[in-house]
């Protein structure tokens, strides 16, 4: 026989087989980020490291440009798919966006080349113009297939607001396309993004939005990418860790979720002196019993990053997901918050911490990207430096603002906020203008923002990042039984693991105990007000006057007994500054417009807080004037008034 024909038969042969043999799997690599809240610059925090507490530096948006980026760099080596996402409030948090009103966030995260965006809670914080014009200004999709915009006139039509967009992959080389068919035999990854289906009870500027049902949005847009030939889709949400969980067991068909909201820094860190999170990576079976979904989540402020591997079956299902999050790092230590130059360790000691983070698998040293660095220092750093204004008191220690108490130690700032509203309503300036003294004031811990360093305070750190939505303090009645109400309603709300806690009650004037009974229940064991120098029963019949800002007033995120005791009438008083005169604006009623917001019906005169005459921000001039006149040096009060037993 012909040599020739035989070694091409057999080469054809050969490639028969070949051609025989399974694809191999798909693996694709998402890098994520989430909750970032403006936090451009490095955040401030304490490790633990070599079994000494450290002070360094996390994070900020030239860190993450620069991790990424080396992502991106072992993807190309490694020829393997990768994605960077985010999960949801990029916007408030800092100076910086409130002098910039998101066209910052904008152009920063513009920079760093995501893929994909969830559109968060916060994003509504200003109006839909202003979110709109930051959607159209960024060069990735924003995303959220819940959303019906289409009665909204600023958001409806924008090429850039989608359900989900799909990525074709060759290697590491990306394309976006329209369709399965468009990727040719190239593997095609979904992304699809959720929003808060009631966002309209948590964010103040929804406009004629609808949001729809999370797990039925889901389900829906699941099945419609399956029958266009999608076999890999990841969902960005911002939704929180909890209602993540449910998303991954009562949804066929959602490979990957990356969420946001909660704030859950996923993972173990007792490594670093900080609390350990739920797992990274875990995995829930679907309803039909045979899909999986992998949940992650990148904790907050720009100080981590995560980075998940998924590896697909030849039909689309998940075999394999694991990876962690990585918090980013300076290389420069103190071993005092204070961070004089007398304060930083000499190199040996910085030495050997190096050495102590590079055998850690969940921090890492970054340097910043220069390019992004000095862009904000040009473009930015110098109107927030003069914007802080003048110093108002000093703090001798930090204080620590978190959002649900914890082994009996909850915020020490939160209980500050509500004794500035109750001494700034009960000055004479403010009673002229009421004609009310206040019983006692509440703050849910979400409208704080931020803890306090040790140092000068500044005007700017009140209004700019500690309160820095502007919100007008109101002062209404409720009954007793309604305080309890109120009390019950947002606790029990905030215990469930993972929940959203920035619902959760901070008072002044007003203690109160709560005996957890079961997982996230249980009831009032003490309600008192302090009376002329006394602690005195709440009674449940009579009415006491409540100061607290107007947001809550109006009975958003979740504080619902607000709303319902203000439907019909309301002896409710707004305060602003209208050409720099205090002015009260008596409230009407309160009601519900279309797509589930509430609206306030004033008497006379609406409160318009965009008119140039008008200032609202009463909540952060009530802090200021606290400080400057009564707190100079600033300490925590010697009890929170929050007392929470949990099982």
């Amino acid at each position: 026989m012909n040599k020739t024909l035989v070694a091409g038969a057999l080469a054809l042969t050969l490639a028969g087989c070949a051609s025989q043999q399974p694809a191999p799997p798909f693996t694709l690599t998402l890098a994520h980020i989430n909750d970032t809240h403006s936090h451009f610059d490095p955040s401030d925090a304490r490790l633990t490291l070599d079994h000494k507490a450290v002070f360094t530096r996390l994070g900020g948006h030239p860190r993450l440009l620069s991790h990424v980026n080396e992502l991106r760099r072992q993807a190309e080596e490694a020829e393997q798919p990768l994605l960077f996402v985010h999960g949801g409030d990029a916007w408030q948090g800092t100076g910086y966006f409130t002098l910039n009103q998101g066209a910052m966030n904008a152009d920063v995260l513009s920079r760093m080349q995501l893929d994909a965006m969830a559109l968060g809670n916060h994003e509504f914080d200003i109006d839909n113009q202003r979110l709109a014009a930051f959607i159209q200004g960024v060069n990735f999709p924003v995303l959220a297939a819940n959303l019906d915009a289409s009665h909204d006139p600023d958001l409806k039509g924008l090429e850039n607001l989608k359900p989900y967009v799909l990525y074709a992959f060759d290697g590491h080389e990306k394309e976006r396309v329209d369709s399965v068919k468009d990727a040719g035999k190239r593997p095609v990854v979904a992304v699809m993004g959720l929003v808060l289906e009631d966002m309209p009870d948590m964010a103040a500027h929804t406009g004629n939005l609808r949001f729809e049902r999370e797990v039925d949005s889901a389900q829906r847009t699941v099945r419609a990418l399956r029958e266009q030939g999608v076999k890999q889709i990841v969902a960005v949400t911002h939704l929180g860790l909890e209602r993540d969980q449910r998303l991954a067991r009562e949804v066929n068909g959602i490979d990957v979720i990356v969420g946001g909201h909660s704030h859950s820094l996923l993972g173990q860190f007792s490594n670093l002196g900080w609390a350990d999170g739920a797992p990274y990576a875990r995995q829930f079976t679907n309803p039909d019993g045979r899909g999986i979904t992998c949940v992650v989540q990148a904790g907050q402020f720009a100080q981590a990053m995560g980075q998940v591997s998924v590896t697909f079956t030849p039909d689309g299902r998940v075999s394999r997901c694991e990876g962690g999050n990585t918090l980013l790092s300076d290389n420069v230590f103190y071993r005092d918050i204070r961070r004089g130059e007398q304060h930083r360790l000499n190199e040996q000691q910085t030495q050997r911490l190096k050495a102590e983070i590079a055998s850690q698998p969940n921090i890492a040293m970054v340097a910043e990207d220069p390019a992004l660095r000095a862009h904000i220092d040009k473009q930015y750093l110098p109107a927030l430096n003069r914007a802080y204004g003048e110093v108002i008191g000093h703090l001798p220690q930090a204080l620590k603002h978190v959002r649900l108490p914890v082994d009996g130690s909850g915020s020490q700032i939160a209980p500050l906020v509500a004794a500035s509203q109750l001494y700034w309503a009960n000055t004479p300036e403010v009673l002229a203008v009421t004609g009310r003294r206040a019983d006692f004031a509440l703050v849910a811990a979400g409208s704080v923002r931020n803890s306090l360093e040790p140092g000068a305070l500044k005007e700017g750190h009140v209004g700019l990042e500690l309160l820095p939505f502007a919100n007008p303090i109101s002062l209404v009645s409720l009954t007793g039984r309604q305080v309890a109400g109120l009390l019950l309603e947002t606790i029990n709300a905030s215990l469930p693991a993972d929940a959203h806690t920035g619902k959760f009650p901070y008072a002044a004037g007003l203690r109160y105990t709560f005996n957890e009974t079961s997982k996230g229940r249980g009831y009032l064991d003490r309600i008192e007000f302090l009376s002329q120098g006394h602690w005195q029963r709440i009674e449940p019949d009579t009415r006491y006057q409540v100061v607290l800002n107007s947001y809550h007033a109006s009975g958003n995120d979740g504080w619902s007994t607000f709303f319902d005791s203000q439907q019909a009438f309301t002896d409710r008083l707004d305060l602003a500054f209208t050409n720099g005169k205090l002015t009260a604006f008596p409230v009407a009623r309160l009601s519900k417009v279309n797509g589930g917001g509430v609206q306030v019906h004033y008497i006379n005169q609406p409160l318009n807080c965009q008119d140039q005459a008008v200032r609202c921000n009463t909540d952060a001039r009530a802090f200021i004037d606290y400080v400057r006149e009564r707190r100079p040096m600033l300490t925590a009060l010697p009890e929170s008034g929050v007392t929470l037993k949990r099982l």
